[in-house]
Parts: structure tokens; C-alpha cells; sequence
């Protein structure tokens, strides 16, 4: 089964925010944000904890209103909920593995929105799984069925937090490999949170770092990799607030 190219009916941006500030009960945890994803690219979003990464993810997808500024999406900056959002191409990725533990794997692909042989045909080693509780799978294997199922339903847009956290480098290798065909063949826009900089460097087109809750870096992953050195001694800095 071939997924359509996106490119062909998406113009500008997928996903935009503009002078986004945006937190909890009224108070600004990320301030000032610019950001754009167009079609075909990953754009990694990298901070140290409590840089603010969390809180901009869950401002573009529709599960935290902005304080002000706006966030556009495929065009549009009607605010939306995350199920509205859903319904018209974006994924969401969480850093909870977002599986039912007590279903079998091919359950847990039969729920989501995509066609399940689809989902095999993006990760072929979960057919040795399919009649197993995806409970009893390991780590790795619940992070690979929820992108599996993320991805098979075509999404124009993917937002993944943490995708590698407490993962072997091995299932990495092979969640960003996934990630960079959908961006390939599909016209997928990715944004990718991830503390782990050099992993996000290697797969990453564009990279905006926050500190604090502001970005203060931004550019090509392969200027980026030029100032490795400086990007992390801002991790070293340490949070000052309380949010990633």
C-alpha cells in the first residue's frame, strides 16, 4: 500500500506559531515563540528540562490555548481542539507510549485511525507480535506500535515528545528511520522535542533550542552541528522553571 504524496496539496507552513506565549493558569512558560514546520521536513524543538518543550508541543496541538499569539494550522488560526486537529491530519505522539496494555498488538493497531496492514508494512517486526498483550512488550516495542499507529494514518503533521527516552540506541535507530521515510516519500511535517541533542542533529532538517522558555538558537541542523559545543553548555546552565 503507497501513501499519497502531501506536497502536492499543501502551500506554506503546515504548522505555525507566531509570538506564541503560552502556560499554566495564566502564567507564561514559553514566551515569544516563532516557529514554522513546512511539508517534508523534521524540525527538532531541544532544551534541557524545563526549557519549555512540553508546553510549546502541547500549544501547537490544541491541548493548551495560547496566552497570546496564535498557532496556525494548515492555514487556519481558529483555535482548535487536539480531537478537531486529529480529524484533519496531525499526530500526536506522546511521552507516555500511548498503548492498551491489556489488547493484543493488533487490537491496539485496529484502534488507530490508519489501516493496520499499513502500520506492518512501516515496522514488518510487529507481526511477530500481533496476538501478544501489548502490555507484555517491551519498551521498545510499545514506542515502535504507537508510532506505527501514528504513522499509518497519514498524518500531514507528527508531533513526537521524547520519542527516545529510556530507549536503546538500536530503537531509536529505527523510530527516526521511519520518521525520516514518512518525511521522504509522504511530505510529512515532523516536529521532534528531544533532550538528546547529537540524536536530533542526525535527523533533524532545522532546529530551534529554548532556554528558560525563549528560543535562543535557530537554524539548520548542519549550522547547529557547527555550534555543538555552545548548545550544550546551555544544558548545562540548568532549568529555571518549572516545565520541559
Amino acid at each position: 500500500m503507497s501513501a499519497q504524496p502531501l506536497t502536492q496539496t499543501v502551500a506554506g507552513p503546515l504548522l505555525e506559531a507566531r509570538d506564541l506565549v503560552c502556560g499554566y493558569g495564566g502564567v507564561a512558560a514559553v514566551r515569544g515563540l516563532n516557529l514554522k514546520v513546512n511539508p517534508g521536513e523534521i524540525v527538532g524543538l531541544l532544551g534541557a528540562n524545563g526549557a519549555g518543550k512540553t508546553t510549546t508541543l502541547l500549544a501547537l496541538c490544541g491541548e493548551l490555548a495560547p496566552i497570546s499569539g496564535d498557532v496556525s494550522f494548515l492555514g487556519s488560526t481558529n483555535r482548535m481542539s487536539l480531537a478537531q486537529r486529529s480529524r484533519q491530519g496531525l499526530a500526536l505522539v506522546t511521552e507516555e507510549r500511548s498503548v492498551f496494555m491489556g489488547l493484543t498488538t493488533a487490537e491496539n493497531l485496529r484502534l488507530g485511525r490508519g489501516d493496520p496492514e499499513r502500520a506492518l508494512e512501516i515496522f514488518p517486526l510487529l507481526r511477530e507480535h500481533l496476538q501478544r498483550r501489548a502490555g507484555l512488550l517491551s519498551g521498545g516495542q510499545q514506542q515502535i506500535l504507537t508510532l506505527a499507529r501514528a504513522l499509518a494514518s497519514q498524518p500531514r503533521i507528527l508531533l513526537a515528545d521524547e520519542l527516545s527516552l529510556g530507549l536503546a540506541p538500536i530503537i531509536v535507530q529505527q523510530l527516526f528511520e521511519a520518521i525520516r521515510r514518512a518525511v521522504d516519500e509522504q511530505g510529512v511535517g515532523v516536529v521532534l522535542v528531544e533532550q538528546h541533542v547529537r540524536s536530533a542533529l542526525q535527523v533533524a532538517d532545522r532546529i530551534y533550542i529554548l532556554q528558560r522558555g525563549r528560543c535562543v538558537l535557530e537554524g539548520t541542523a548542519a549550522e547547529m552541528r557547527g555550534r555543538l559545543d555552545e548548545i550544550e553548555a546551555m544544558y548545562l546552565a540548568g532549568p529555571v522553571e518549572a516545565h520541559k
